[in-house]
């Protein structure tokens, strides 16, 4: 295949390109014409992210990470960049760093965690204080 393919069209066809090529598991071909994507309009971030994950599913980390790190630079609150940079510091053995981003990504997703349990002080008031909130 030519590389004119993966340039040829409307930025929206490629796109639609690069979704079919994801879809089917060619991660490779997928990155190939996203690439391009973000480098005509970097500030969107539906092209980046799918990069990122075209990048974590063909074990390109590195590559992922930068990605994933761009998009949180522009919004940082962009939950699901948080949980996939969380994922893809895990595959790389960086844990500590790891949970921070899903520890974030739960926080901006609304998922707190389970109620604490009852025992000490400091956890009866907190758990007083949330179903205080509720009601």
């Amino acid at each position: 295949m030519s590389d004119s393919y993966y340039e040829f069209g409307t930025a929206a066809e490629r796109w639609e390109r690069a979704r079919f090529f994801f879809e089917a598991k060619e991660y490779m071909t997928a990155a190939r014409i996203l690439r391009g994507l973000v480098e005509e309009v970097p500030e969107q971030v539906a092209p980046r992210l799918l990069l990122a994950r075209a990048y974590y599913h063909s074990a390109q980390l590195g590559r992922a990470e930068t990605q994933l790190r761009a998009v949180l630079e522009r919004d940082p609150v962009e939950q699901y960049a948080r949980l996939m940079l969380g994922r893809t510091l895990e595959r790389q053995g960086r844990g500590t760093e790891a949970g921070t981003q899903l520890r974030m990504a739960a926080a901006l997703s609304g998922d707190f965690g389970p109620e604490p349990v009852a025992g000490s002080a400091q956890d009866v008031g907190e758990l007083r204080l949330r179903r205080a909130a509720e009601a």
